[in-house]
């Protein structure tokens, strides 16, 4: 399993929190694309997958409001609440869509690109203040909103090639800069702004994930790449997943690029297997070695979202899981999923709490891998894990913030 090479290793995540191993090789990505050449380029190559999607950053304002939709068409909704949030602000929008998703099926259920027709607005009504859209946002629904942000920012484009300064400028900037959380936020955007804009080219766009400032950059870009992979905002299907290979392309990328892959991998595996969670379980035991714990992190990520963060029905799945380290890897990830979501400890804090004795330790630290990236100060930290966290598993909480 991979290490964290110092402590914002350990803290500049939300959706998934570590870096790649320390000193990771440097070398080719392995895929290859459909015509033979090498897929590990950067920026300098223009993707040949597809052609750019036409959607992607693409939101203009009209008079369309949520009142007009009746629920029965999801592109509605989303043009609603982006107009919303392009004439009142997007605080306004995300708090409307936060009531919402409580109270209409329709919108939970499309959350997460509605989130990003929200960001993608808002970066319009600041005239693409990247920095300025962030810092008016949240992270509702796995924080869509600023992976909009991110898709839209690309939109003006002339050429892919030129992608890769464009990246390397767009996270740069004290409102980004001003929380680790919307520091990893932003850089997670660019993965899915760069497969979408490339057309859903994986390998070109982990070569320009490659040209970022530093190897943690550069691995947080991987975790959107592989994430807008394997669920496409916009319902397309990328070719870099197969039917008959759940885990593909996992084994054939790079060493540097495997964290995250196999931290997305059981939502393919789950999407093709109509959630047999023993079916996942086996699947995520035979994977490389190295990566199992990894997979089976994923695997309780998908636990907490499918069951709509139900402590219970999450300990029955890891349950599943066939073994005691799978099952605390299971939980673990279920609990740092959960406070990410909810930007907060206390669901999580109730997750860990059902969980067997010997899984419980873990599992709050994965409360505070999350915790480190949610507030600014190492007070803010600790009182976080104080109020939510019981006593003698606090020291495990503030150890998973890098606070022990």
């Amino acid at each position: 399993m991979p290490r964290p090479r110092s402590r914002r290793g350990l803290l500049l995540a939300a959706l998934a929190v570590a870096l790649i191993a320390a000193g990771a090789a440097a070398g080719a990505v392995l895929l290859t694309r459909d015509d033979g050449g090498d897929a590990g380029g950067g920026g300098d190559a223009m993707p040949s997958a597809m052609d750019a999607h036409p959607v992607a950053g693409t939101f203009e304002p009209d008079d369309l409001e949520l009142a007009d939709c009746d629920g029965s068409d999801p592109r509605c909704i989303e043009q609603a609440f982006g107009n919303l949030a392009y004439a009142e602000g997007p605080e306004r929008a995300i708090a409307e869509f936060d009531a919402a998703m409580q109270a209409d099926s329709s919108v939970e259920s499309n959350c997460h690109r509605i989130a990003h027709t929200i960001g993608s607005a808002a970066l319009a009504r600041f005239e693409g203040d990247v920095g300025e859209a962030f810092a008016a946002g949240s992270a509702s629904c796995w924080s869509g909103y600023y992976h909009g942000i991110l898709e839209r920012a690309f939109a003006d484009l002339e050429s892919l090639d030129q992608a890769g300064p464009v990246a390397r400028e767009l996270c740069k900037g004290e409102r980004i800069e001003e929380t680790e959380f919307l520091l990893y936020q932003c850089v997670h955007g660019l993965g899915h702004g760069l497969m979408i804009h490339s057309g859903y080219d994986l390998p070109w766009s982990l070569g320009i994930c490659d040209e970022l400032a530093d190897r943690w950059s550069q691995s947080s870009c991987t975790g959107g790449v592989f994430m807008e992979n394997i669920a496409s905002s916009y319902g397309v299907k990328s070719k870099w997943i197969r039917d008959d290979d759940p885990v593909y392309p996992c084994e054939d990328v790079a060493d540097r690029h495997k964290y995250y892959c196999y931290l997305m991998v059981t939502s393919r595996v789950n999407e093709l297997n109509g959630f047999d969670w023993a079916d996942t379980a086996s699947v995520c035991a035979g994977v490389e070695a190295e990566w199992v714990a990894i997979c089976f992190e994923s695997y309780g990520r998908d636990a907490s979202g499918s069951t709509r963060q139900d402590a219970a029905e999450i300990v029955r799945i890891c349950g599943l899981a066939g073994r005691p380290a799978y099952e605390e890897s299971c939980l673990y990830g279920a609990a740092r999923d959960i406070t990410s979501n909810d930007a907060g400890a206390e669901r999580a804090a109730a997750l860990c709490a059902r969980a067997d004795m010997r899984h419980r330790s873990r599992c709050y630290a994965g409360i505070g891998t999350i915790v480190a990236n949610l507030f600014p100060t190492e007070e803010e930290q600790r009182s976080a894990c104080v109020s939510t966290v019981p006593r003698r598993f606090v020291a495990d909480c503030l150890s998973g913030a890098g606070l022990a």
